[in-house]
């Protein structure tokens, strides 16, 4: 576009975003706060963490037959058996979609990316929604931690209201060193030059963008919306790493941890995110098993994905099983070191809703309804196998239990994703 009209480009690396004013047509023609890093931090604060598989979970050895707390202990939910009285097995809960590995990344939304741009809040997953709402109050707000290897990559569980993915933390070393290493001074003083030349840069951009505000036609009106809800996203990040620039992070509990492979580095995620929580460098977490997960480092010569499509070959079964049970024992783990961590008068996981399962329902046949729903802690009356109805009029969406989650932890919204009320 010619002068005085021209477009401006800035990227800011550093914040991990990219900001150009938008393609306007109706131009064309005209131009021709500090939280304590330790031990009981945030203490009683209300917090999430969602763990996503990517191809789901054995349901005929995952589901009860019997609903309510005398439900019988299937295969797959007996790794939980210490916790039974700290979960709740949900099933008819989803998001009536279809897509197989397309539509996995609706597990935390209940919406596909590619239709989310007629919705006010985009496909926003419910940890951001969360994060969105509360996040203020910590270092990070939200950690998303997961693989993004595999053939298949990764279940791409975490999006933004602007519609970007959350890229995961892919492993150990780098959450620890997250979590736990600080800057040295000369790394530092070049963080806080770079802090103070993007606000500057932002401050051109939102000068340039409210000029042409008053010059666009209504189509072009939408873009710069659009485009002033990513300078907001920008320039929360930009605040949040100025407020926290200068506070020490928490000590170290042991050495930094070596990468090794997603299967035997998932007890480790579990606990930095448990001591995530329990330093209150973030309420909000998430943690993506994905196309990393490989049999091999399970004893099973097979690819996980070509198993998902099992043919009801009893072997294939009983190994998937196998590697299920496994992450499934690694969840009643993290359950259990929450449940061991006090927090005030209660525990962690008291204070923490930790939803557990997959937006994949079926693996062999790859659909995307009756989808694995374990939600624990938060607070809610567990020990129960809740069955919702399949089909028809009385089907209750998934995206109701997210809002019913966000509303717990204080946030005043009327609606999440597709819900059509709240879950009680």
């Amino acid at each position: 576009m010619p002068a005085p009209l021209s477009r401006r480009r800035f990227v800011l690396q550093s914040l991990g975003a990219s900001l150009s004013l938008p393609w306007l047509p109706s131009l064309r023609a005209a131009s021709a706060p500090a939280v304590q890093a330790a031990k009981g931090a945030g203490e009683g604060a209300k917090r999430f963490v969602a763990i996503g598989n990517l191809l789901g979970f054995q349901t005929k050895s995952l589901f009860p037959e019997t609903p309510g707390k005398a439900y019988e202990t299937t295969t797959l939910l007996k790794p939980l058996e210490a916790n039974r009285n700290n979960l709740t097995v949900y099933r008819g809960l989803d998001h009536g979609l279809k897509g197989g590995h397309f539509a996995v990344h609706t597990f935390l939304s209940g919406v596909l990316h590619h239709q989310a741009q007629d919705r006010p809040d985009g496909n926003v997953t419910i940890d951001q929604f969360i994060a969105d709402a509360i996040g203020v109050q910590t270092r990070f707000p939200s950690l998303t931690v997961g693989s993004e290897g595999g053939i298949h990559g990764g279940c791409q569980i975490a999006w933004t209201r602007s519609g970007v993915r959350v890229p995961p933390i892919e492993g150990p070393a780098e959450l620890f060193e997250k979590l736990f290493v600080s800057d040295p001074a000369d790394k530092h003083a070049q963080r806080v030059r770079e802090n103070r030349l993007q606000g500057s840069i932002l401050d051109s951009v939102l000068e340039d963008a409210n000029r042409l505000a008053k010059k666009v036609n209504t189509e072009d009106k939408d873009k710069l919306d659009e485009y002033f809800t990513s300078i907001r996203d920008v320039e929360k990040r930009l605040e949040l790493r100025k407020r926290w620039a200068g506070q020490p992070k928490p000590d170290a509990p042991f050495d930094k941890p070596a990468d090794t492979n997603f299967v035997d580095d998932i007890p480790m995620l579990y606990e930095l995110i448990a001591l995530a929580l329990q330093t209150d460098s973030t309420r909000v977490a998430t943690l993506e098993v994905g196309g990393s997960f490989l049999p091999q480092n399970l004893g099973i010569n097979n690819s996980y994905h070509s198993m998902s499509h099992h043919g009801n070959d009893e072997k294939v079964i009983a190994n998937l099983i196998t590697l299920e049970t496994y992450q499934i024992a690694q969840y009643n783990q993290f359950l259990t070191r929450l449940a061991g961590i006090r927090d005030g008068d209660r525990t962690l996981l008291d204070s923490t809703s930790v939803l557990f399962g997959s937006g994949m329902g079926n693996g062999h046949r790859h659909t995307n309804t009756d989808l694995p729903v374990l939600l624990a802690g938060g607070g809610y009356r567990h020990g129960e196998f809740k069955q919702l109805p399949l089909e028809g009029m009385n089907k209750v969406p998934l995206c109701n239990l997210y809002l019913d989650i966000a509303q717990r932890m204080g946030i005043e919204a009327e609606a999440f994703g597709t819900s059509t009320g709240t879950y009680s």
